[in-house]
Formats: structure tokens, C-alpha cells, sequence
């Protein structure tokens, strides 16, 4: 049986969006994989963790997993048959084939003229059934874009057929994100996207968050630091006497605009200022040394 998200994250029914974050944070960095190399109990344990967070930090998610505990996707499912295009939440983004254009127009009040001049005149086309799906993406799927099979079911005459189906998933897609695809047999597949937390980065919109250490040398002196990006590293520049936590922003370093994958956000980069630790007898002199210079300087 699966276990209790609340229980994987250690904190109360009760517990505050905070509180979840920072049970997150500090669970994350004790199994990630690049800390526990080769330990498959820890990156077992890390995606566990993972999908409890993806579900309890979206407030929707969180109250249906609340109420149907993990049956809640089949439950929301359920309560979404036969529901109509267009009266959900607004749609971020919508990928539709050539296919779809006829329904689209029909939204807008168009159906009248297509249906005179292509489905005959003064007919209706009858609208076409809609399928939820449900799509979980990590954030480096969501910044390069992706793929995914989905099975659904879809009438055939009398006799209900199953189908595997490939979808794209576009750069730049957000939890929340819905993307819009056309079924095997007319009907119209809702992806509604979730992108799982990172356990590195943070994302606000298109832009992304992280913390880097960087050397108490290199913060005094000045210099070069290597920062992770969803592409590669990239070298950042420390000026002389960087104040701890301070930011910088790299431009163009960040996800991907949806619809527009060539235009990105920025990265945030945070300095962790680290004191070196296992001081030698002479590293402990020359700070004595320092220590007084800055002294007779007052």
C-alpha cells in the first residue's frame, strides 16, 4: 500500500505551504542522487519525496488528495467526463493540430458558417466529447520539451477501444499548463501539465532561483565561479568583497517562454559565502594578521 505523502514529508495534515517547502528542501538535499551516488534506496526514497511534494504544495491537488487520498486523480477524472472545452480554469497555452481549427472557430460563435459550408447547410456539427489527462514533467523535460504515451479509451460503434498515443509536451510548460491535442477518434485530449520541484532550482515563471556556494577568498578577492544551468555551467564573475547573499542575474538563462522557446527568463544566482574550515597553523596566523591590520585601522 502507498505510503501517506504527509508521512513521507514528516509534517502534520495541518501543516503551513512553509513548513511543506522546508520539509521538501531538507528532505531533497539528504537523498538526492548526486549526494547518495549509486544508493538506489536514496533515489527511491528522493522520488518518493518528489511526488509528495508535487501533489500537496498545489493547493487543488492537495485538497483532492485530502478527500480521496491516492485514488485522487481517478476520482478527478470521474468528476470531468463529458465536461465541456473552454469551462475549465484559463488555459495557459493550448497545442492544437490543423484538425482542431473547426472547433476552435466554433467557440468563438463561427460554427454557424463552417457548418454551412462544410458540413452541410444550415447543420450543426455536434460537439465532440473531451478526455482529461493528467501529465507530470521534471523541469529539465519542461525547459528542452518532451514526450509522452498516454492510454485512452475511446468509443468505437458499440464496442469501447483502447489506444496508446504519442504527445509532445512544449518547452516551457508550467503546472497548470494545458495542452490541448486531438484523440483518435475525434475527441480532444486535455494534458494537464505538472512540473515536479527541483532540488536545486526554483522557479518563478519563466525565471529560475538557486544558491551557490562561494568561497570566502573568492568573495574578499574577487573571481570566477561555476554556476549550474538547466544547459550546462556557465562561469560567473565575483567582484571584490560580494556581501553574503547577494544576487546576480544571468540573462537568457532561465525556462523557456511557452510558445516562444527561444525567448528565455533569467536566472537568479544567490552567494552562500563559505568559511573555510581545517585551518592550518599559518592560514591561522595570517588571519591574526588581518585581524590587526583591520584593528589599527579604527
Amino acid at each position: 500500500m502507498a505510503r501517506d505523502y504527509y508521512e513521507i514529508l514528516g509534517i502534520p495534515k495541518s501543516a503551513s505551504e512553509k513548513e511543506l517547502r522546508q520539509a521538501y528542501r531538507r528532505l531533497a538535499r539528504k537523498f538526492h542522487p548526486d549526494v547518495n551516488p549509486g544508493n538506489k534506496t536514496a533515489e527511491a526514497r528522493f522520488k518518493e519525496i518528489n511526488e509528495a511534494y508535487e501533489v500537496l504544495s498545489n493547493a487543488e491537488t492537495r485538497r483532492k488528495y485530502d478527500r480521496f487520498g491516492h485514488n485522487w486523480k481517478q476520482a478527478d477524472r470521474f468528476a470531468q467526463t463529458g465536461s465541456r472545452v473552454g469551462t475549465q480554469e484559463p488555459v495557459e497555452w493550448t497545442y492544437r493540430s490543423g484538425s482542431d481549427l473547426r472547433d476552435e472557430l466554433n467557440n468563438v460563435g463561427l460554427g454557424d458558417i463552417f457548418d454551412r459550408y462544410f458540413g452541410g447547410r444550415g447543420s450543426r456539427k455536434r460537439r465532440r466529447p473531451s478526455i482529461e489527462q493528467p501529465v507530470e514533467v521534471t523541469l529539465e523535460e519542461a525547459f528542452a520539451g518532451t514526450t509522452r504515451i498516454i492510454e485512452i479509451t475511446s468509443p468505437e460503434g458499440n464496442t469501447p477501444k483502447l489506444h496508446r498515443l504519442e504527445v509532445k509536451i512544449p518547452p516551457g510548460v508550467d503546472s497548470g499548463s494545458r495542452v490541448r491535442v486531438a484523440g483518435p477518434s475525434g475527441e480532444e485530449i486535455i494534458l494537464q501539465v505538472s512540473v515536479m520541484p527541483h532540488s536545486r532550482f526554483e522557479r518563478k515563471g519563466n525565471d529560475l532561483n538557486i544558491e551557490v556556494s562561494v568561497p570566502l577568498y573568492e568573495a574578499i578577492l574577487g573571481g570566477e565561479i561555476e554556476v549550474p544551468t538547466l544547459k550546462g555551467k556557465v562561469l560567473l564573475k565575483i567582484p571584490p568583497e560580494t556581501d553574503n547573499k547577494r544576487s546576480f542575474r544571468l540573462a537568457g538563462q532561465g525556462m523557456p517562454r511557452l510558445g516562444f522557446p527561444n525567448k528565455r527568463g533569467d536566472l537568479l544566482v544567490r552567494a552562500q559565502i563559505v568559511l573555510p574550515s581545517g585551518l592550518s597553523q599559518r592560514e591561522k596566523e595570517m588571519f591574526q594578521e588581518l585581524k590587526a591590520l583591520r584593528s589599527q585601522g579604527r
